[in-house]
């Protein structure tokens, strides 16, 4: 049965915190040794039934990157079969950063990494951040646990459409769990602006169209655990546009539509609530946005049946 657990953000949020700097360390190590994949797809972490995978980074003999969630270890595991280990304990991000270019030596890689994290307000660099971090290990863990939830609903939904839609990853710059479907038409020069970003990321992330979703744990504009859904370049009226379920709605402060993790989780069938925040925002971006939906829709896949061609929704 699946696990939709409470995860108030206020409890865990130093802890989250805490986690979010560590996963940008282990990610700028995957950015630093893979070549560019469009809209940085190639720095993501992918949910595990145990955590986060880096998937294998090709350095040295090839190196994969779990964060252990439920046993709160970072695991490296080298091409050749060596492995390594350190716990995730209350700890400074710099001992955090010491330990884990210690891991990627010891598994035959190269740890060296830009060292000052990213889409953070005055970023401190982190072998300079010699702050005690807490580690709430239990809030860790169901924080883990809706992620495996959410990301099957996400797995499904991208499954209803024919063109170029990404992965369910996680970006660890953001610290948000998120899957994209792109028009396949150019967008306007994104204006950037986010901080400690280079303008450049920003703007490769959308030189075209998209409709996109996701959900972070707390701490932006909503401040709790929450569904978005935004569309870039955003139609007119599209704030406008009927959303499901009710209780969703729009933040002019963030420019997405908001859906409280709280509504899904307490609700009767919350993967069917929350395929309908999907879809529901993705009909408005694609209508309002005039999108060729003849062409890029298709019904959600079935398992065991290839989709069946000329088959639209």
């Amino acid at each position: 049965m699946t696990t939709w657990p409470d995860i108030p953000f206020r409890p865990w949020a130093e802890t989250c915190a805490a986690l979010h700097l560590y996963t940008q360390i282990a990610g700028k190590y995957r950015l630093a040794k893979t070549p560019w994949v469009n809209h940085s797809w190639h720095a993501t972490f992918y949910a595990t039934p145990r955590g986060l995978t880096s998937g294998l980074t090709p350095d040295g003999p090839g190196v994969e990157i779990v964060f252990d969630l439920i046993d709160h270890e970072v695991v490296a595991t080298a091409g050749d079969g060596v492995s390594a280990s350190f716990p995730i304990a209350q700890s400074s991000v710099a001992a955090f950063f010491d330990a884990f270019r210690s891991l990627v030596r010891d598994v035959g890689g190269d740890p060296t990494i830009h060292g000052t994290p990213n889409e953070i307000p005055d970023p401190v660099p982190f072998a300079k951040d010699h702050a005690e971090r807490p580690y709430d290990a239990d809030a860790v863990t169901r924080f883990h646990q809706a992620l495996v939830a959410m990301d099957a609903v996400f797995k499904e939904f991208r499954t209803g459409f024919l063109g170029k839609v990404s992965p369910s990853h996680l970006f660890w710059g953001s610290f948000d769990l998120a899957v994209t479907r792109f028009s396949g038409r150019d967008a306007p020069l994104h204006p950037g602006g986010i901080p400690a970003l280079p303008d450049d990321v920003t703007r490769e992330a959308y030189s075209h169209e998209v409709s996109s979703a996701g959900f972070w744990p707390g701490g932006g504009p909503f401040d709790g655990p929450a569904f978005y859904s935004y569309a870039y370049p955003k139609p007119n009226e599209f704030e406008k546009a009927p959303i499901e379920p009710a209780d969703a709605f729009w933040s002019e402060e963030a420019g997405e539509f908001i859906l409280p993790y709280d509504v899904v989780r307490t609700s009767s069938n919350p993967e069917a609530v929350l395929m309908a925040f999907l879809q529901s925002t993705y009909d408005a971006a694609a209508n309002l946005g005039g999108w060729d939906r003849a062409a890029l829709d298709c019904p959600l896949g079935a398992l065991g049946l290839p989709r069946r061609v000329g088959e639209v929704r």
